[in-house]
């Protein structure tokens, strides 16, 4: 039998055991009643007026991940999701764009907006309390994650921060957070009755679904697009896989010094063509600014239920396999053409039939 094999086993069964017992550690005080002193409610006041100037649109919630980041690089989390929210922009202004308002209608439009603002919306207004959380508890050299509670997070994640403060395993973290951020939007947008009509049975999504024209990309200055292709997006396990490999991705030892000089020096705009104008010789925006297009969008969470049931999914922990097909700029060149053409004949053919 394999030595590394075994080793691994072990190394996993011990981990397993670590958590559970910390899980149970935070069950066991979820189940107390929590006494806050002054102190502690001031910083909780304090952590909600933070969270909501934040989650204000995808342009302050991407700005608000990288500046996280910059101040605590150890949670690769924040990093990772400045650079999915950008990607979160470029779709929404897609659809305001030169192309999409041809084949579809102004509502079937404002549907899908909002069907990315209702999700990235909700995953900051769990996420960022997360954060701020830790950030305190590094202030004051002691974990105040027993606070979370407050803030409507699952006892999962809570375990997770309770077990990253304890043995500062970075990679475990960014995958516990990817698996919690992916349950938080499952039931409340992707298995919402409204969502589930009007946008991911709908003709269009599944057309993109089944072609993979929707992709993640991590630009570079240099005009080389890194990422991949988006499909089963419906599927939780799907999408867990898929930010694990995106995490993988961007901290690559040969690109993570690439995208995160992107990052830095390439102010956010929501528009494509912030990465579009070193990608190719076009020099004309075809899709608009965020903020000029779109009005702030007031929400509400509503009743919020713990998606954790007590039953860990292993598998969801597994490392990926990165592989090698993760540079798009010529897929992307290509995948482009495609859809602008295919939106031209469908225009044609609309117009005929009119």
């Amino acid at each position: 039998m394999d030595t590394l094999w075994v080793r691994g086993v072990c190394m996993m069964s011990i981990k397993n055991s670590d958590i559970i017992k910390i899980e149970s550690m935070v069950n066991d005080r979820r189940n107390r009643e929590l006494v806050l002193s002054l102190e502690e409610r001031e910083l909780i006041i304090d952590i909600q007026s933070k969270t909501t100037k934040g989650n204000i649109d995808n342009i302050s919630r991407t700005k608000q991940y990288a500046r996280y980041y910059k101040k605590h690089n150890e949670i690769r989390w924040s990093f990772l999701a400045s650079m999915v929210s950008r990607n979160a922009g470029w779709n929404m202004t897609d659809l305001e764009g030169e192309w999409y308002p041809r084949i579809l209608t102004k509502k079937e439009r404002k549907v899908l907006f909002f069907t990315y603002e209702r999700a990235n919306w909700l995953i900051f207004s769990d996420a960022y309390p997360q954060l701020l959380v830790y950030e305190y508890s590094k202030r004051v050299g002691k974990p105040l994650f027993y606070l979370l509670r407050m803030f409507s997070v699952s006892r999962f994640i809570e375990a997770e921060w309770e077990y990253y403060w304890q043995y500062r395993e970075g990679e475990r973290l960014v995958t516990a957070q990817i698996i919690n951020e992916q349950n938080i939007i499952q039931k409340p947008v992707i298995e919402h009755p409204f969502y589930k009509k009007k946008v991911f049975q709908r003709f269009f999504y599944n057309l993109q679904d089944i072609l993979h024209f929707s992709s993640v990309l991590f630009p570079t200055q240099d005009g080389r697009l890194f990422g991949f292709s988006v499909h089963q997006f419906t599927q939780l396990d799907e999408r867990i896989e898929l930010g694990k490999k995106l995490a993988s991705l961007l901290f690559h030892e040969y690109y993570y010094d690439l995208f995160l000089r992107f990052s830095d020096k390439i102010e956010h705009t929501g528009s494509r063509f912030d990465y579009e104008r070193y990608v190719s010789e076009r020099r004309f925006r075809n899709t608009p600014f965020l903020r000029t297009t779109y009005p702030i969008i007031q929400h509400k969470r509503g009743r919020t239920l713990d998606w954790y049931m007590g039953k860990r999914n292993d598998k969801w922990f597994k490392k990926v396999e990165l592989g090698d097909q993760f540079e798009l700029t010529n897929w992307y060149l290509k995948k482009q053409k495609q859809v602008q053409a295919g939106i031209l004949i469908e225009d044609l053919l609309l117009k005929n039939k009119g």
